[in-house]
């Protein structure tokens, strides 16, 4: 590990450098299961946690919240998805779930909760864009964050409903929230290193495969 990272102008302190060693998911669109360890789509149209020009990859710390994530607003009327295990071992990473990080730190809660498209159609930085800039500055690898997918709300009415997270003020803490990590460097090589599990090679090997 490097030395302290120092703040960044709109930090108090610079979240604590922690080390994720697991197992990841990700449920992708078969078609583009050929490339399970690309970020080439979210540099490609931005994300919650990335700008457009900037590589990431979303993944999840369960399967159910991969899941949700991927059906894109549709968790009700489930499409076809391959889901994508991953062995991770990765440093140093920021815990944006931790209240007591983001109390440190001097993040607002409400920045990670964003109405992003909203805001970046309207050609506003997101602050959570700002927030990932900072974090990407100060030497991160990635952030472990809430997922805001419908579904994964903290209260069963608001899963039946569906009701998208981004209209609601974010709560104060996110239990009964579902992670997911947020990559922005990653590699199959040590200090951000991900392997995809696929010990019987079932994924398609290219584009070529669903012709």
């Amino acid at each position: 590990m490097g030395p302290p990272a120092l703040a960044k102008p709109g930090m108090m302190a610079p979240p604590t450098r922690e080390r994720l060693v697991g197992i990841l998911y990700r449920a992708h669109n078969p078609r583009w299961s050929y490339a399970p360890s690309s970020g080439a789509g979210a540099a490609r149209h931005g994300g919650r946690f990335n700008r457009r020009g900037t590589p990431a990859l979303y993944t999840a710390l369960d399967p159910k919240t991969a899941w949700m994530e991927a059906q894109q607003g549709m968790p009700f009327k489930a499409q076809p998805l391959t889901l994508v295990a991953y062995h991770l071992d990765c440093e140093p990473v920021a815990d944006l779930t931790d209240p007591a990080v983001l109390a440190n730190a001097g993040i607002d809660p409400a920045d990670l909760a964003c109405a992003w498209e909203y805001l970046a159609a309207r050609g506003i930085d997101p602050p959570s864009w700002r927030l990932a800039d900072d974090l990407l500055a100060l030497g991160f690898h990635g952030a472990i964050v809430p997922s805001f997918a419908p579904g994964s709300a903290p209260t069963q009415e608001a899963a039946i409903l569906g009701q998208p997270d981004d209209r609601a003020v974010a709560p104060p803490t996110w239990e009964g929230r579902g992670r997911n990590l947020v990559l922005w460097t990653w590699s199959a090589e040590p200090p951000c290193r991900i392997e995809v599990i696929d010990d019987f090679g079932r994924l398609p090997k290219n584009a070529a495969s669903w012709r």
